[in-house]
């Protein structure tokens, strides 16, 4: 004591002092951990783990977290003695014999780096990992110091078991695995109990890079790791040299991923955030694993067919109509399959739709009475201008038009001019906010930002608002919340107070005839059961659609890409069809679904398909091919029977009209094969008002085609500002232009006019050369 004193008071005083001071701060500092130590409580991983079973009560698999993680919780004492040797002889061999804090081998570290200026180790303990996994930071010498304070913290409260069990139940194992347990039930099938040497070493190797190592995709890799392991497991006298070497050559079998113990993880994690509380249990969802673990095999077949074509993802949802329970879902190829993207949730995502919108914008046309069951719509070259962008002509993918059409067969076909010519007539204000009440609540921009293109999927969409959708319509427009566990709460939905135009929307897209111009009477959309079907695709290929629904069932599949890479002249027919075609037979294999009723308040009966005109009792007229009849005077085209509203019926004029077409349709008569069209003959090019330019320097563009239109059954006569210059039983006619306004006309024989047009021909600016010079070579 007097020997302190001494130094306290004499010439080394203030070094001794500070000294003391530093002595004391450390012992203070290091004696608060113990006050505020961290317990096993404290860090437990119980509180809020939810399992999952199917409706037939089969475990679906286990959550900790809501996000898309995955880990099973057990005891150092339900883990195999192999890893808990592996993990410590590659992560902390010491692990027992120092405290929260190896300052050896942060002696060592540091030496290390000075040698070869650059941090070559960490030097982090187990217990140290473990902070870093509680609280995540940068790797920075700050967040070091802090890493450190809270492992103090954790020896403080727990003692070295208890810190080795909490690493070991969060150590990552690839593919949002976390912990042994998780880690050996999906690799290899079995729990961490049964592990022997090989396959513990290699599950110890994977923490060290998780995605570099990943045992599916980096074999060869993983095995280097498993050989350092197995080393330094040698080294520290846990195992024979022999031992480590049959363990290395031991053949180990991985799982297939889809068999791990997590079933339908993208639902699950679906279902887990939309939980109302974060407490724990058992959830029992409304999934049919046995469909399930179907629809997923077909999403892979569907994927690994059309490969070659550039498509690598898919995504399926099935609902029962009865109680809008979802009974599969599948939002890609294999969730495992990090190259892949596999996690990307196709459910879920949003993509633009393409077609799949155009049912529910005729249903609203109709119900606005916009349009009607006999409405005739052009599908003919069409321009629309945009202000502030290039000019919009909307086109199929077969570009080619088919003139005048139901409303019936322009919906089955899919056409897009009719449908954009649709929408201008409701609006798109009008039409968005309809789509928006059905549900589709991501299409959230101005009317201005999507424009006319909406009908045609300018908007995106997921698959799950798609299918939700189509099971409104499977209920004649009433909702339908979806379901996805029981016990879920839900709002109660209300009755419609229109259906038949739904209802009239549900005939159409089940009538395979009236879709045949497009896919073909048998192709992959019919099924041997009544069903209503829609196709989708996008610009460039990008994503294809198919939503349809039985009485029993409604389907949605989606096949595309999630980075929005083009596929290659891949159609929604082609695409997501054939998944569609594929679930909705399995779920009718063995009862076959009752047919639609036919919509309520309206009555089958014939019109002119290409007129639109209603025509007498359909007991006139001679059957044809399928819905349809033989022509007949009253209608040379096409007669067919169409649902009509009554009153329409009670005020129409069945007789005989003539088979005119407005103006509009004249540049797509042109278009058409001579004496395709049966209606009066007129001028269908030029069209009045048109003018040309006379380019004298390239004699072939003078010559201007004239065109007919119409049946021509006698000899015509054209003239021309007066004057005679042929007569022909053809529809087209060449002339060399000449400067100036012409009058053309068609007349009979007899001089009586038939059609009558107006155009001029004006001289082409001269283009100026610039005098210039060249260098030669």
């Amino acid at each position: 004591m007097q020997y302190f004193l001494k130094l306290w008071h004499g010439k080394y005083k203030l070094p001794f002092r500070i000294l003391f001071g530093v002595i004391l701060l450390g012992l203070i500092v290091r004696s608060v951990p113990y006050l505020i130590p961290i317990r096993a409580q404290d860090i437990a991983q119980t509180d809020g783990a939810i399992t999952f079973e199917d409706r037939h009560g089969v475990p679906l698999g286990t959550l900790l977290t809501r996000d898309q993680d995955h880990t099973m919780v057990v005891s150092l004492d339900d883990i195999s003695p192999y890893f808990i040797q592996a993990i410590i002889a590659a992560e902390d061999k010491r692990y027992y014999e120092h405290g929260s804090v190896d300052f050896i081998a942060v002696s060592r570290a540091i030496l290390e780096a000075f040698q070869a200026r650059e941090i070559v180790s960490g030097a982090s303990t187990i217990t140290m990992q473990l902070a870093r996994m509680l609280y995540p930071t940068h790797r920075t010498l700050p967040n070091k110091v802090g890493e450190i304070w809270t492992s103090w913290r954790l020896s403080a409260g727990m003692d070295k078991d208890t810190v080795l069990a909490a690493y070991i139940n969060r150590l990552p194992m690839g593919s949002n695995l976390y912990g042994v347990e998780a880690a050996a039930r999906t690799y290899f099938g079995l729990p961490a109990a049964d592990l022997n040497l090989a396959q513990a070493t290699l599950l110890a190797s994977l923490p060290n890079d998780p995605i570099d190592l990943d045992p599916y995709h980096h074999w060869q890799a993983l095995k280097i790791r498993q050989r350092y392991v197995l080393d330094r497991m040698v080294a520290d006298k846990m195992v024979t040299a022999m031992e480590a070497e049959r363990a290395y050559s031991e053949q180990v079998y991985l799982r297939s991923r889809q068999q791990g113990i997590l079933a339908a993880p993208h639902f699950l994690f679906w279902v887990a955030q939309q939980l109302p509380t974060p407490d724990g249990g058992t959830i029992r969802t409304t999934l049919d694993s046995s469909l399930q673990q179907f629809v997923a095999t077909q999403v892979q077949q569907v994927v690994d067919a059309l490969a070659p074509q550039q498509v690598h993802h898919a995504a399926a949802l099935v609902i029962d109509n009865h109680t809008g329970e979802v009974l599969a879902y599948v939002g890609s190829p294999n969730y495992f399959n990090d190259s892949q993207q596999g996690q990307n949730d196709g459910v879920q995502a949003l993509r633009q739709p393409g077609s799949t919108l155009k049912p529910f914008l005729y249903q609203l046309a109709l119900e606005q009475q916009v349009i009607r069951p006999q409405t005739i719509l052009a599908d003919v070259p069409t321009t629309y201008a945009i202000p502030g962008a290039k000019l919009y002509k909307p086109v199929d993918y077969s570009e080619t038009f088919l003139g005048p059409v139901r409303v019936r067969l322009a919906l089955a076909n899919s056409l897009n001019v009719p449908a954009v010519r649709v929408l201008e007539e409701v609006g798109v204000p009008v039409f968005l906010n309809h789509l928006r009440e059905l549900g589709f609540t991501h299409l959230s921009h101005e009317p201005e930002y999507y424009g006319l293109g909406l009908t045609l999927g300018s908007g995106e969409v997921s698959l799950w608002e798609l299918g939700r959708a189509y099971l409104r319509l499977a209920h004649d427009g009433k909702p339908v919340p979806l379901v996805t566990y029981f016990g879920e709460e839900t709002e109660a939905a209300e009755t419609p107070t229109e259906t038949t135009s739904w209802e009239l929307i549900r005939d159409m897209l089940g009538d395979r005839h009236a879709r045949a111009t497009s896919f073909g009477v048998d192709s992959v959309l019919n099924l041997p059961f009544p069903a209503a079907v829609k196709t989708g695709t996008s610009s460039d290929y990008r994503d294809t659609w198919t939503v349809g629904f039985s009485a029993d069932y409604t389907v949605a599949t989606w096949v595309g890409n999630f980075d929005g890479t083009a596929m290659q002249q891949v159609s929604g027919v082609m695409g997501a069809a054939p998944l569609w075609h594929r679930i909705m037979q399995q779920l009718h294999e063995t009862r076959e679904p009752a047919d639609f009723a036919p919509p309520s308040g309206l009555v089958q009966h014939p019109i002119c398909a290409v007129t639109g005109q209603i025509l007498g009792d359909q007991s006139q007229f001679e059957s044809g091919v399928g819905a349809g009849f033989k022509p007949a005077p009253t209608c040379p085209s096409a007669i067919v029977l169409e649902y009509l509203y009554p009153q329409d019926i009670q005020q129409s004029n069945t007789q005989n009209q003539p088979l005119e077409l407005p103006p509009e349709y004249n540049e797509w008569l042109s278009q058409q094969p001579e004496n395709q069209w049966q209606g009066e003959p007129r001028i269908v090019f030029p069209e009045n008002d048109d003018y040309f330019l006379l380019s004298p320097q390239a004699e072939q563009e003078n010559r201007l085609e004239f065109k007919l239109a119409g049946k021509i059954e006698d000899p015509l006569e054209w003239w021309l500002n007066g004057e005679k210059i042929a007569t022909t039983q053809s529809n087209s006619l060449f002339w060399n232009m000449k400067l100036g306004s012409w009058e053309l006309e068609v007349k009979t024989a007899g001089g009586e006019p038939k059609s009558q047009i107006i155009f001029q021909v004006q001289e082409a600016p001269q283009k100026r050369t610039r005098r210039g010079f060249s260098i030669a070579d």
